[in-house]
């Protein structure tokens, strides 16, 4: 994988968990077809463990759904009353078999699954304590830190969800959390509410996801989102709760609805969809320009596209067409194969851009040598002029909760002022939403966000050591 590929805000995953009241469901491929609703939360590595009355069977590998899950392997995994699913994004840790998820381990209490979205901003202070204890780590991410943790609490605890409630008060920052014991599933989101977890009902089984658009494929419908900090625990009896961590002040992600999430979820009582059209429509308010047509980068600009040409009066056109049949490993290293990339991956619709003055709208610019080459292929085409319009603020300070931005001095817009950034993108000129509009895009959403990466203020104390960065090539180098 390539810094090319990941010109956007990259999240780590995406989380399914199902307890069915029957002893021998089909619940892998219920996990299964969810975990296909939520891959564009995570393209490296999927994995799926199903419990059967107390005897877990797990599989997980690198790929996407449909390659690392056969008809034969669901078989395998064989039918159960419980199940959690998990798809990757491995942003700062190397891509590995071992850091695929749902892990599984087996203590002196039991068996225990687990499957994490988000990144602890303590994790270096407790994985050090951890091996000065003795332990053990076989993988470089943040989920076995939380797995050992609680598993050192059950072994002095009464229940599963008393040993999650005392590790929660040991590890910080952004955690949605699915865990699987031989007769209980639990969820778990941290007291801020960082990444979102939400709770449905199939029939008479209850369903956990990352989003609600995991509960449509499947059928099922929504209930609630599961509160910060609150622990939901669901066994043969039915759920309950644990609230003895909530009542923080919420900070939910803003990018889950400016990026991450599907259009088609929703998410704290907001359609993700919605608040897309209201980034377009107020940044058609903040910087208005003339022009012929409005364009979106597909597919992450497209909604916000329509909000800004309705707003604008601007018409809306199609300036691009993806091929969605090429692999992440298409993208090969030299700067050579990734110019011809770009054409056969993503090409322009004449007819939208020839001799027209255009508006091009996309939801972020993390180094710009994506949007750079976007904005050459309009010129290649004919675009007259090229207005770049970014649904979101600056990124100019890095994120500590499990977005792909470490390190800001390869963000574009901490190393260069708006005119340079204007000039390396070669647009005609550029305009980025307000950090006043952002936290407005959803409308009636039951919580507050965290707009850290933009203000450099963040709802918990960041953490004292920044992990290494990705992002190692400088800004301009391989353009």
């Amino acid at each position: 994988m390539t810094n090319e590929q990941n010109d956007s805000p990259q999240e780590k995953c995406g989380l399914f968990g199902i307890f069915s009241k029957k002893t021998a469901a089909d619940v892998a491929s219920q996990a299964y077809m969810s975990l296909y609703a939520l891959q564009h939360r995570g393209q490296e590595s999927c994995g799926i463990a199903v419990c059967n009355e107390g005897l877990m069977q797990y599989h997980s590998d690198l790929g996407l759904v449909p390659d690392v899950f056969s008809k034969e392997t669901l078989e395998k995994l064989g039918k159960g009353n419980m199940a959690i699913g998990h798809v990757r994004y491995s942003p700062i840790d190397q891509k590995s078999r071992s850091n695929a998820q749902p892990l599984v381990v087996r203590h002196i209490k039991g068996a225990m699954a687990i499957a994490h979205n988000g990144s602890l901003t303590n994790a270096s202070e407790l994985r050090e304590k951890l091996q000065k204890e003795g332990t053990v780590f076989h993988t470089t991410n943040d989920t076995e830190i939380i797995i050992n943790i609680i598993t050192k609490k059950r072994i002095n605890t009464n229940t599963i969800e008393d040993a999650v409630e005392k590790a929660m008060y040991e590890i910080q920052g952004a955690y949605s959390l699915l865990i699987m014991s031989p007769s209980k599933l639990i969820a778990i989101r941290d007291s801020n509410g960082f990444r979102p977890l939400c709770m449905g009902i199939l029939d008479n089984d209850i369903v956990f996801a990352s989003e609600s658009c995991a509960l449509d494929s499947i059928g099922a419908d929504f209930v609630r989102d599961i509160e910060p900090g609150e622990i939901v625990i669901v066994d043969k009896e039915g759920s309950r709760s644990i609230k003895t961590h909530c009542g923080k002040k919420s900070g939910m992600c803003v990018f889950e609805f400016i990026y991450f999430a599907r259009p088609d979820s929703v998410i704290e009582g907001a359609s993700v969809h919605n608040a897309r059209l209201k980034a377009g429509a107020f940044l058609a308010i903040e910087h208005p320009v003339k022009a012929d047509v409005v364009v979106g980068a597909p597919d992450s600009g497209l909604d916000a596209a329509l909000g800004f040409s309705r707003e604008s009066k601007i018409p809306y056109g199609i300036g691009f067409i993806k091929n969605r049949y090429i692999g992440r490993t298409f993208i090969q290293p030299t700067q050579e194969e990734r110019d011809k990339a770009v054409r056969i991956k993503l090409n322009t619709i004449e007819s939208t851009i020839k001799d027209k003055r255009v508006v091009l709208i996309d939801d972020s610019i993390i180094r710009g040598t994506t949007m750079r080459r976007i904005v050459k292929l309009l010129r290649e085409t004919g675009a007259k002029e090229v207005h770049l319009r970014i649904a979101s603020p600056p990124f100019i300070h890095p994120c500590y909760f499990g977005t792909d931005i470490p390190n800001r001095e390869n963000l574009i817009s901490y190393v260069k002022n708006k005119s340079e950034i204007r000039e390396y993108l070669s647009v005609d000129s550029i305009g980025f939403l307000s950090v006043e509009h952002v936290s407005k895009i959803a409308e009636n959403a039951k919580c507050d966000f965290c707009t850290g990466c933009f203000t450099g203020i963040y709802p918990i104390p960041e953490p004292q050591t920044a992990p290494k960065s990705r992002f190692d090539q400088k800004i301009g180098e391989s353009n």
